[in-house]
């Protein structure tokens, strides 16, 4: 029943690591690229599958300071038939013999360390949760990170048609005004030049956008469709005023966030560590019972019946010469002779002899347990005190104690970068949110340039140099505006991974 739900789970566990991987939909909203991702980004599982050693060291820990040890053994041997010699001494075996053995063994020890075990393995448990919770909480950043540059980049595209249209309106322009006499062939020139480049921009973008949305597969843990321009992501994102106060952010960061919290985790472990070091002073308490048994044959019974034969005529033929040595010289001549054996066995004491080896050693199966022959049941109970180590436990209590005291620094120091990291975050946040106020107004302005150059350029009070140059601020300015929204996303990202949790 046991190795069945070994293999069952085995066979669980392939089968959880070979399924297939699932086809992206057409419409991939945030939320289900994050169920994705938990399912089936390779780096999550990794540190995801941590937690199943962590849960059976719990397991381990308990079983060991609370139930005892059992242990069943056995085996099969043979000898075979010759002449075993020690020193002067020479052992014949006339057939070879098989035999097999058992045991079983019941232990327990108590002491100290084993008593520590268990909050060690739960600490230490604890601290893996922590870790997992950790890395899908940097799972869901990277991801929302890398929806917003297929977003960004989607918008790019846009802004890079909204260029390449008027560049085409530039080169209509320039074309008009030189048909009629009104400008030179150079202004259609550079039109066409603002107009190729916009091209080439376009393409170049909406490359941009298939390479984003692949590196969102990828990050997912998912195969990429054959043309990814076929999956469209619908979600967005408005920008609000932040409203989170600081102290509010820092109170939740000091509870929830989840490298913080693995490393509190691992100071516990480290101190029940140090506590285990410590208890190495303590006496060690063990019991031990054992049952055993044997069976042994001989492969053939016949050398040893002969063996019996040839040892029972020469005492029947010892016995018969004293007999005749008494009757013709101990005896008074003349007196009763006594009455002495034959010198030979009979058919009868042979067939006695046979009956009587073949029912002292029966042919019996080597793994028939009803033949074996057990042997006394044994136990003991013992304990031990540890008097001098030679230094070995102080050694081993400082060391824990030295490793406990870094893992406490170390929660001091993660405890300051997170404030440090959610108050950057927020001041980012708050610079972010007024940035895209300033960027909409450049973008503003720098529209309201473009379209005075472009009617100067058409009644003939500019030249064609100012509308270039009225398109290429415009273009930075959109570019700018665009960057800032995203970076106020991102600061909203930044912000949520210092903190531990979504904030939106």
């Amino acid at each position: 029943m046991l190795a069945a739900l070994v293999a069952f789970g085995a066979t669980t566990a392939l089968i959880a690591q070979d399924r297939p991987l699932p086809s992206v939909p057409q419409s991939l909203g945030l939320q289900e690229a994050i169920d994705l991702a938990n399912q089936f980004s390779p780096i999550y599982r990794q540190t995801q599958n941590n937690r199943g050693p962590a849960a059976w060291g719990v397991r381990n820990a308990l079983a060991s300071t609370f139930l005892p040890s059992f242990t069943a053994s056995g085996g099969v041997g043979y000898s075979g038939t010759g002449s075993q010699n020690f020193l002067t001494q020479s052992f014949v075996q006339p057939s070879g013999t098989i035999g097999s053995s058992y045991s079983l063994t019941l232990g327990f020890q108590l002491s100290g360390q084993t008593l520590s075990q268990p909050g060690l393995a739960r600490a230490q448990l604890s601290a893996t949760d922590a870790e997992i919770t950790g890395a899908r909480m940097n799972l869901r950043s990277a991801l929302v990170n890398q929806y917003l540059s297929v977003l960004q980049a989607q918008d790019n595209v846009r802004l890079t048609e909204a260029q390449q249209k008027r560049a085409d309106e530039a080169l209509r322009l320039a074309q008009a005004r030189y048909q009629v006499g009104q400008t030179t062939v150079l202004d259609v020139r550079q039109a066409e030049v603002l107009k190729g480049r916009a091209d080439v921009g376009l393409i170049q973008a909406q490359q941009a956008v298939t390479v984003e949305k692949l590196r969102l597969f990828q990050q997912m843990g998912v195969a990429a469709p054959d043309d990814p321009s076929v999956v469209s992501l619908p979600d967005t994102f408005p920008v609000v005023e932040p409203t989170w106060e600081p102290q509010d952010l820092l109170a939740e960061a000091e509870e929830q966030n989840p490298d913080l919290n693995s490393l509190k985790a691992r100071h516990n472990a480290a101190v029940w560590n140090e506590r285990s070091a410590k208890s190495a002073w303590l006496p060690t308490f063990s019991f031990s019972a054992r049952w055993s048994g044997y069976t042994q044959r001989f492969t053939d019974l016949n050398p040893v019946i002969n063996n019996a034969l040839v040892g029972a005529q020469q005492d029947a033929e010892a016995t018969a010469e004293q007999c005749q040595y008494v009757n013709a010289n101990l005896l008074n001549p003349g007196g009763t002779a006594l009455p002495c054996p034959s010198t030979t066995l009979t058919a009868a004491d042979t067939a006695l002899i046979e009956q009587g080896l073949r029912a002292r050693y029966p042919t019996v199966s080597v793994l028939d347990f009803g033949s074996y022959t057990r042997q006394p049941f044994s136990a003991s109970i013992g304990v031990s005190f540890p008097i001098f180590t030679q230094f070995s436990r102080p050694l081993q209590a400082s060391v824990a104690g030295a490793q406990a005291d870094d893992a406490r620094e170390l929660v001091r120091a993660r405890s300051l970068q997170v404030r440090t990291d959610v108050s950057q975050a927020h001041y980012g946040l708050q610079t972010a949110y007024r940035t895209i106020a300033i960027q909409e107004t450049n973008r503003a302005a720098a529209q309201e340039q473009l379209r005075l150059a472009t009617e100067q350029y058409r009644v003939g009070s500019a030249t064609f140099l100012n509308v270039l140059d009225a398109q290429a601020v415009a273009q930075q300015a959109e570019a700018d505006y665009v960057r800032a929204v995203y970076d106020y996303h991102r600061a909203i990202v930044l912000l949520e991974t210092a903190v531990g949790r979504p904030l939106r």
